[in-house]
């Protein structure tokens, strides 16, 4: 790989965040800030046995994996994702230039720094939220350094919210190259066998993704120096940990750099060098140096092997340009002819890193995101703008991912709810009122977004359509559809597979805060004929809603679904019509929209929560919930000596840290309430904590 690409990783680690107390944590090697809270859980992060020389820096601590034992990781229950792998399905695509079950998508994020990478989000909200799932076939957690540690176990609320959108989730095995403190017995003590010729680190590396609750790993070995011996070694660590993954469900990519004699050398193709090591592993990421000449020779390589061309992952760095990145796209995804091979998108977290300090909040990073994903004219049914040309997305050359690869949706079974948070926020709200405004982020609470944004069917002037952070239902945002409305225009929202009774109702919680608006659903209980062409929907008005919140004027309407079950038993798409009454501008929020049969009811509340650990005001919570299904998330909340509830967090775990509190109106207890949130956003009874000062 490209040195220069690195910057940012080996740098050591960096300024983290600390939790929603608004308590900052700083981890550097040597650096000069305030120690993390000592009770702060963080990101699990090791090297494969031996450790460095010297002392960590400040924040990090040295871990071998060899000596992991999942009975004795202390942060285990923050750590641990909840939410299963989630199945998707592919609907007739947006556009007609998407493909259905050829190129895939391959995204390496970090997230954050490989130490001081918080557990379970962040009193910030400028974080890259990643919500363009729906066209992501595999998730690497990228990072790791010599100075802080190598092997990286993704934190439990990015495989959260991938795992809720089909989404599965790879740690990363980095061995960096020696001008970056890499160290070859680093690479032997991965590979070392045991006297049973066993690899006891593969069977580590499974355990691990076991009991984090991920997918399996990407092995990136990049030391140089090492001979065939290392090689044979290598190969028969990558045949034992995919056995073993495989056992468990899970999967192992290998990145193109090692070679079989053991040397590293970069070969962007797969060939007689790295062969092995492609079948050894689930499928590989072609290095950066692919030509077009190069990837249809892999292709053809990969199809001798009995192998699907699309289990290579063709390298696009992003990291340095973005959509400005200057790429050879008819080499992977040509628009007239079968795609060559996937994609393997390096850092798209730079629509966030790209962004000036003080022009990352987080509109400004969705809007940066949407363009990334969906290309310039933020609609992926006209991705390249619609001229046709063969520019790809404008003059810049960027060939949005919604151009070449179908999107996916998870929305499958009933109750299904979306308040369309993202993950982050400036506040957090309740019903509309604001319960905290402290800034955070979590993308463990994140919802099943809408997959196809923003796709609007309208034969007037197109409205702006955004993730507004300015007011919200619940969570941290709502969907802000702003414009003339010269024309009625139709916003998809879900793509779905619902079933459909005679009992179905659709929720829609929304908003006008300018204008006057006429509000209809839209349901299609068929599949659009054709790519591109909009879904075959039914019209249903929104009438008789009642306003829930009369302080801010949010308004909910349940429409009953009555009308259209019969032979078509299927909900295929779900979407609004909205169409200008007073030729006004118009502001309309969507906050929340649920489908369900029958009633609403709560979940169980947790039981036994308690505080396990206590330094100060930092305090680890657990709690208990046996009957845990159906509930999305839980919440915690601090009762003040006046009544005020103030929200403290929410998570998918059954255990939390809040740090930096302190007593407040002369208590001499402090006192938290755990609830249980519900599939359709019903809070089960709370149960209580108290705390002494």
């Amino acid at each position: 790989m490209n040195p220069t690409r690195r910057t940012v990783l080996l740098a050591g680690a960096g300024t983290a965040a600390a939790l929603w107390s608004g308590r900052s944590a700083t981890a550097a090697p040597g650096g000069t800030g305030r120690a993390a809270a000592p009770l702060q859980p963080y990101a699990s992060y090791w090297f494969p046995d031996s450790l460095p020389s010297g002392t960590p820096g400040d924040g990090i601590t040295w871990r071998s994996l060899k000596e992991w034992r999942a009975a004795d990781d202390p942060d285990l229950a923050f750590n641990r994702a909840s939410v299963p792998l989630a199945d998707r399905f592919t609907p007739t695509p947006a556009n007609t230039t998407a493909r259905v079950g050829q190129a895939r998508i391959q995204s390496l994020v970090s997230f954050g720094t490989t130490a001081g990478n918080p557990s379970q989000g962040s009193a910030t909200a400028d974080y890259y939220a990643l919500t363009h799932w729906a066209y992501v076939d595999e998730l690497v957690f990228w990072g790791g350094s010599s100075g802080e540690g190598l092997i990286l176990a993704p934190n439990a609320p990015v495989v959260d919210a991938a795992h809720r959108h089909g989404v599965p989730v790879l740690g990363n095995v980095f061995l960096p190259p020696a001008a970056y403190g890499g160290q070859l017995r680093w690479t032997r003590d991965l590979v070392r066998k045991d006297a049973a010729g066993r690899f006891p680190l593969a069977e580590r590396l499974v355990a691990v993704a076991e009991a984090y609750g991920f997918d399996g790993w990407f092995v990136n070995a990049e030391t140089g120096g090492g001979d065939p011996a290392l090689g044979a070694d290598m190969r028969g660590f990558l045949r034992a940990l995919k056995s073993l993954a495989t056992a468990k469900g899970q999967r192992v990519t290998w990145y193109d750099s090692m070679t079989v004699d053991g040397a590293v050398s970069w070969q962007g193709a797969l060939n007689d060098r790295n062969q092995a090591f492609f079948e050894a592993a689930d499928d590989m990421f072609v290095d950066f140096r692919w030509t077009a000449d190069r990837l249809a020779a892999s292709r053809e390589r990969a199809e001798r092997l009995g192998r699907s061309r699309y289990e290579l992952w063709a390298g696009v760095d992003v990291e340095a340009n973005g959509w400005n990145t200057s790429e050879n796209w008819d080499a992977i995804v040509p628009r007239d002819a079968a795609h060559i091979t996937s994609i393997g998108l390096y850092r798209p977290e730079w629509t966030r890193n790209h962004l000036p300090e003080d022009r990352r909040a987080p509109g400004d990073f969705h809007a940066a995101d949407d363009r990334f994903w969906t290309g310039a004219s933020l609609d992926p049914a006209r991705p390249d703008g619609g001229d046709g040309g063969d520019s790809g997305d404008g003059a810049d050359g960027w060939r949005a991912p919604a151009e070449s690869v179908a999107d996916r949706s998870t929305v499958t079974s009933l109750p299904f709810a979306s308040a369309f948070n993202t993950g982050h926020g400036l506040r957090w709200y309740e019903e509309g009122s604001v319960t905290s405004d402290t800034p955070w982020n979590h993308l463990g609470l994140q919802d099943r977004l809408p997959s196809r944004r923003w796709v609007v069917h309208t034969e007037g002037e197109r409205p702006a359509v955004s993730f507004d952070f300015a007011d919200a239902w619940r969570g941290g945002n709502s969907v802000l559809v702003e414009g003339e409305l010269d024309r009625p225009a139709v916003l998809d929202l879900y793509a779905t597979r619902l079933p459909l009774d005679v009992d179905t109702v659709v929720e829609l919680t929304h908003r006008t805060d300018a204008g006057a608006v006429n509000v209809e659903l839209a349901v299609a209980t068929a599949e659009a004929r054709e790519p591109g062409e909009a879904p075959p929907y039914h019209w249903l008005p929104v009438t008789a809603a009642r306003t829930v919140n009369p302080v801010n004027g949010w308004q909910t309407a349940t429409v009953p679904l009555t009308g259209l079950a019969g032979p078509c038993d299927t909900v295929h798409a779900i979407g609004v019509r909205l169409t200008a009454s007073d030729g006004r501008p118009v502001r309309w929020r969507a906050g929340g929209l649920a489908v369900r049969t029958g009633a609403a009811t709560p979940p169980a509340a947790p039981t036994a929560a308690r505080v396990t650990a206590a330094h100060g005001g930092d305090l680890r919570f657990a709690w208990n919930h046996p009957h845990g299904d159906g509930v999305r998330h839980y919440t915690l909340h601090r009762v003040l000596p006046d009544g005020t509830r103030r929200f403290l967090g929410g998570t998918c775990q059954r255990a939390w840290f809040a740090g930096g509190l302190r007593p407040e109106q002369s208590e001499r207890a402090a006192r938290f309430e755990v609830r249980a949130v519900g599939e359709l956003y019903t809070t089960s009874a709370p149960v209580t904590v108290t705390h002494p000062w």
